[in-house]
């Protein structure tokens, strides 16, 4: 109503213009004054009209599903199929054992004790295997774990969504840790003598406790002065490991890199980068799960282009286990860019005391083996 009768008045206005120009007299400044301000008044409403009917059409044209993509050219989409072919000479271990097959829908983490006894998290049980793929045992839990470590004095520590549970090598409930709020997400546990480290991709923070589950410090919390980032953590794949050099390796996954602390917090140094080559890590948050070999070096796992490849102590990289033509269905794969996409689909990783590289392979449930390839006449064997 308000706006008809501006533009009524405007009207009224200009007619008593046109009746003083008729007659030959000057239009009054009041009457100028007043059609000026009505004339701004209806600019304003049109500009008002135009935002409310653009905003319209672009509602209508919004994909809240992101089926219809992102408008790319063809020039913008890559095919990863030449990403997913590792070169044969990178390639420096092969499967050495059938797969083992967990009996979960759904696996979640797998870690090995210093007697290769192969441990396995999924469902709402703890399996354990020999390598030989025998079950030697389950513990029942009240709900799902998400990840594990098996301690040499024999106890379990089990991470659920938001605390820590503790059992005995019989499967005996121990203790229930600290509940971390409804935020927590517990993706992985690493024990060194008597250090309990907990990563927690919720709070994107590692938490140090003693074995009785006291909080002794957090480790990664973002410090300028300290030179310490902070983690970037887009997705529930957030690692790490008690290294025997006596640092804690963390990886940063939206930096693409592994990261060293001191148990007291104190970043020492960091390697690895974004690249989609083999050598790199890609996609928006690698790598998402590694372990340690004896020598030091660093078995890592990729999720999108699932790849398992080996880097030296330092950060060098080495070659490669297995990729995606060796561990999923004709090489598929993708290079996951977004946090949706990233959420799921990772492998994990553990590594045997004879030097095996075990990949928990989360789509078909099973355990893989890989051993090193052997030497001949100072050449890797020729397959």
């Amino acid at each position: 109503m308000r706006d008809a009768l501006s533009v009524n008045a405007t009207t009224q206005f200009a007619l008593r213009n046109t009746q003083y120009e008729n007659a030959g007299e000057k239009t009054p400044e009041c009457f100028r004054r007043g059609l000026r301000k009505t004339n701004v008044k209806i600019f304003v409403v049109l500009l008002i009209v135009l935002a409310i009917v653009i905003a319209f059409f672009a509602l209508v044209r919004l994909d809240t599903t992101g089926k219809k993509g992102g408008g790319l050219g063809k020039e913008f989409v890559y095919d990863v199929g030449d990403l997913a072919k590792v070169d044969p000479n990178l390639i420096l271990y092969e499967e050495s054992a059938q797969p083992i097959n967990t009996g979960f829908a759904n696996s979640r983490g797998i870690a090995v004790d210093s007697h290769g006894s192969i441990y396995v998290v999924g469902d709402k049980a703890i399996r354990i295997f020999a390598d030989s793929g025998d079950l030697l045992g389950e513990v029942k839990l009240a709900d799902a774990p998400r990840c594990l470590a098996a301690a040499d004095d024999s106890k379990i520590y089990v991470g659920m969504k938001n605390h820590v549970e503790v059992y005995d090598g019989q499967g005996k409930h121990l203790a229930n840790w600290q509940n971390l709020g409804d935020d927590a997400v517990l993706t992985n546990i690493a024990v060194w003598k008597s250090d309990v480290f907990v990563a927690d991709a919720g709070h994107r923070i590692v938490l140090r406790y003693d074995v009785a589950g006291r909080l002794v410090n957090r480790i990664g919390e973002k410090n300028k002065d300290k030179n310490i980032p902070g983690f970037v953590v887009p997705s529930p794949h957030f690692d790490l490991a008690a290294g025997r050099d006596g640092l804690l390796r963390v990886v940063n996954p939206g930096r693409h890199r592994i990261e060293a602390y001191t148990f007291d917090g104190d970043l020492e140094f960091w390697w690895g980068q974004f690249s989609s080559d083999v050598r790199g890590f890609c996609g928006c948050c690698n790598p998402v799960n590694f372990a340690i070999l004896e020598d030091g070096s660093f078995v890592t796992c990729e999720k999108g282009l699932i790849r398992v490849k080996i880097y030296s102590p330092e950060g060098d990289f080495v070659g490669v286990v297995a990729g995606p033509e060796q561990l999923v269905k004709e090489g598929a794969s993708h290079i996951c860019e977004t946090t949706a996409e990233c959420q799921t689909g990772s492998f994990d990783v553990a590594v045997g005391p004879r030097g095996q590289i075990f990949v928990l392979d989360t789509i078909k449930n099973v355990v893989r083996t890989f051993t090193r390839k052997k030497e001949i006449n100072g050449g890797r064997k020729q397959e």
